[in-house]
């Protein structure tokens, strides 16, 4: 007992108390860290309160969050270093999946077994304009250029208009690998906030008149169309762009999967546990990565920026297109499906379904609306393999 006492007597308490200050993760944060833990709670109230695609919003405001606690990025993101015993962080080796490109085609799986081809293939207009909606990553392409981004680092910011985050992320790690960060949070925090950027875009380009209109049943497509079609356009597509396979095989192979009947086990798999493994994992570590002190930089909010407005030439570029092919048809087309022709899926689908019935409460446009949807989304994958073609 008396050795106790008189080792806690050489003990320094004002020495040790500010030891244990300077360790605390509060003395070596900055502002930034603040600002994105408060952006952080406004995507945690446009997930939980507004319900704004919480499935991906709340992963990703929860990753923001943590991220920005004042000295969890040194833990969180510890590099594994054997010579001094340190194992490695949790999200360093979940980031991995982001890194050697594991998790967007994993991503493409599960969303080609939960995608119906039937709308499009029943009424194949509809691939024109999940075309047209393709358009805003080119314009970007071409405007990042002239901000002065480097032809890799355009082509990366460009495929945000695409509206997928799998995409996103794969063209980026291929092509400029540094801007990942920005660009996946963009990527998804955009498809996420669709429910409040598409409508406003969609209002302004058409009129009421048009927003009423009641397209006509799609016919019935066989079993055996929808079986042909993703081994056909896999086919076609690899023949021609290779490099969109990683993305568009797993797609299409998720698809087969689905409509073949026969591995109804492996299709269950891939639309439940699969997505939702990889949804969580994703979308935590993209979250994380937008730490404040290298996120809140001219560069990234300038990246951010293209994001947005990429998003928007594309919505805007689908309803456009949508009202020539209304004007073509005479009135048979409603331009809102036009909206989903980027690839989120089904989100812009029941945007555009939501938007038709604010004007006709018994317009019914979500199948519809699938079509182009479903069309965006191969077309994302097929924007991709073009500019992996001429830039990788």
């Amino acid at each position: 007992m008396d050795y106790l006492c008189s080792r806690l007597l050489d003990i320094d308490i004002v020495e040790t108390l500010v030891n244990f200050w300077n360790s605390t993760g509060v003395v070596a944060s900055g502002w930034e860290n603040y600002v994105m833990l408060a952006i952080s709670f406004i995507l945690f109230y446009l997930a939980i309160v507004k319900k704004f695609e919480p499935l991906l919003l709340l992963p990703i405001a929860f990753g923001m969050f943590i991220i920005n606690i004042p000295g969890a990025r040194e833990i969180l993101f510890a590099t594994p270093d054997p010579e001094i015993g340190e194992k490695g962080g949790l999200l360093y080796f979940l980031y991995q999946g982001v890194d050697l490109v594991i998790f967007p085609p994993l991503i493409f799986l599960g969303i080609g077994a939960m995608t119906d081809f039937g709308p499009m293939i029943a009424n194949p207009k509809s691939i024109l304009l999940g075309a047209a909606a393709q358009i805003g990553i080119f314009v970007t392409f071409i405007g990042a250029i002239l901000l002065g981004f480097n032809v890799l680092e355009a082509a990366s910011i460009a495929i945000i208009g695409g509206a997928d985050g799998p995409t996103a992320i794969y063209v980026t790690t291929k092509l400029a690998d540094a801007l990942l960060p920005a660009i996946a949070i963009a990527a998804y925090s955009y498809m996420a906030l669709i429910p409040a950027i598409q409508p406003p875009i969609m209002k302004l380009l058409t009129t009421k008149k048009e927003r009423a209109i009641r397209m006509e049943q799609l016919r019935t497509v066989s079993k055996k169309e929808k079986i042909i079609f993703p081994i056909m356009v896999t086919l076609v597509v690899g023949l021609i762009l290779p490099s969109s396979l990683p993305l568009l095989g797993m797609l299409m192979l998720g698809n087969l999967m689905k409509e073949s009947g026969v591995v109804d086990r492996l299709s269950k798999t891939a639309q439940n546990e699969l997505m939702n493994i990889i949804t969580i994992m994703l979308g935590i570590v993209v979250g994380a990565k937008a730490y404040g002190p290298t996120f809140l930089q001219a560069k990234t909010l300038g990246i951010i920026a293209l994001g947005l407005i990429a998003f928007c030439i594309a919505t805007a570029s689908g309803v456009l297109f949508g009202k020539l092919m209304c004007k073509l048809t005479k009135g048979k087309i409603n331009p809102l499906i036009g909206a989903a022709g980027v690839s989120a899926v089904p989100m812009a689908a029941r945007v555009a379904q939501k938007v038709g019935q604010e004007t006709d409460p018994e317009n019914y446009l979500l199948m519809h609306a699938m079509g182009p949807n479903v069309a965006g989304v191969i077309g994302s994958a097929v924007a991709a393999g073009v500019l992996l073609a001429f830039f990788a």
